[in-house]
């Protein structure tokens, strides 16, 4: 306990500025309030003028490894986390991080697994850092086996696995991969605990990767989500508005934007390197929007109609349709002969105001052919009776 206070001691006289941190810290110590000191620490650690150099290092060998084992395990990982990125050298973090987990086994305590995990998504980030994706790919895999059979996980737990894993699908431009583990990532984070500059470019990478993603053909759930809106009202907010195409299936819209946004689009290797991809997604789209816009009753749709909204040739719709049938968006019956589909079914999807109101008022129109034929039925019935 001597050497921790007087560690702590001699950094109030090196930096007089946060002498109160200090002061506060050596007090709730000595009175071994480990849970009013852990949140203490939390506090102290997140201050920009001790993320500089080596000072949480040293706060860590000279202070908190004296009590580390008494205090929450998986607060001990979160401190951890943020100490390691304070290594010059990604193997001294490593082996900095590797070291913690021997303790956390060392100590024996139930649910250690959720720290464990947490500190291993840690090194598993430094592994991609400096190259190593089949490291990183074996620790993915390990902490998808240990998340499968925990129950009642930490938020905290859930964010470093998916955002780990989102990172590693980005390094192999693997996009609807990423796209799902960012999303999964969100669902565990608060959009308002991440700086500016972060929120920027994970609403930047999410808009990219549902574009070019294999199989993303619903874009509703990431256009509701807070963190699109970060797009808005910046250089990149031209993203923005292509989602919103491409989710209403607005070809002539795409066009122009393309058109608009010609030197940004360009400045992009991966949409240059998939704008046959994005034209055919597009089409796909444009086609799903055509069948949601007829009533359920008329759902056998001349070839013709599509070519002239997609801009394709028959041909071309025909192959359309069976990509759009291969993937599951859609069944139905291509007829050839009379130059038609049926459509039986249509993947469910998330939907935008425009196509909600759309909904409403078909149901509008539904609700007025029930009262027409119920008005016909009355008016029927006296004369059904008489006879």
């Amino acid at each position: 306990m001597v050497g921790a206070l007087q560690y702590l001691e001699s950094q109030r006289d090196a930096q007089p500025e946060l002498a109160d941190w200090y002061n506060a810290l050596a007090d709730l110590y000595q009175r071994k309030l480990w849970h009013q000191l852990t949140v203490k620490l939390e506090q102290f650690v997140a201050l920009a003028v001790v993320q500089a150099g080596d000072v949480l290092i040293q706060l860590y060998h000279n202070f908190i490894m004296e009590f580390e084992t008494k205090i929450n395990l998986l607060k001990l990982a979160h401190f951890a986390g943020v100490i390691s990125r304070q290594y010059s050298e990604k193997e001294a973090a490593i082996s900095y991080l590797e070291g913690i987990i021997e303790k956390l086994h060392a100590t024996k305590e139930l649910r250690i697994e959720e720290p464990i995990l947490y500190v291993k998504m840690q090194i598993a980030a430094f592994n991609l850092e400096k190259g190593s994706q089949k490291e990183c790919k074996k620790l993915l895999e390990e902490g998808k086996s240990m998340l499968d059979s925990m129950t009642d996980v930490d938020p905290t737990v859930h964010a470093s696995y998916y955002w780990i894993s989102s990172q590693y699908h980005k390094s192999r431009q693997e996009f609807a991969e990423f796209y799902k583990s960012a999303l999964l990532y969100l669902a565990y984070t608060s959009v308002e605990s991440l700086s500016a500059p972060f929120r920027l470019d994970l609403a930047f990478d999410l808009s990219l990767s549902a574009l070019l993603g294999d199989n993303i053909y619903n874009f509703g759930e990431l256009l509701a989500h807070p963190i699109i809106n970060i797009l808005i009202g910046t250089k990149v907010e031209w993203l923005y508005h292509i989602l919103q195409a491409f989710n209403s299936g607005n070809l002539v819209r795409y066009q122009e934007l393309c058109r608009i946004h010609n030197a940004e689009l360009s400045a992009q290797p991966a949409f240059l390197q998939n704008e046959r991809k994005l034209l055919e997604k597009i089409n796909i789209l444009c086609l799903m929007e055509i069948i949601f816009s007829r009533p359920s009753e008329d759902r056998t749709i001349p070839l013709s109609i599509i070519a002239e909204q997609t801009k394709l040739s028959i041909e071309d719709v025909e192959y359309l349709l069976m990509k759009a049938l291969s993937v599951h968006l859609i069944e139905g019956i291509i007829d050839q002969v009379e130059g038609t589909v049926y459509v039986s079914w249509v993947q469910p999807r998330v939907l935008g105001i425009t196509q909600i109101k759309s909904l409403h008022d078909r149901l509008d129109g539904w609700v007025q052919k029930v009262r027409t034929a119920l008005s016909t039925v009355e008016a029927e019935t006296p004369d059904l009776v008489g006879s």
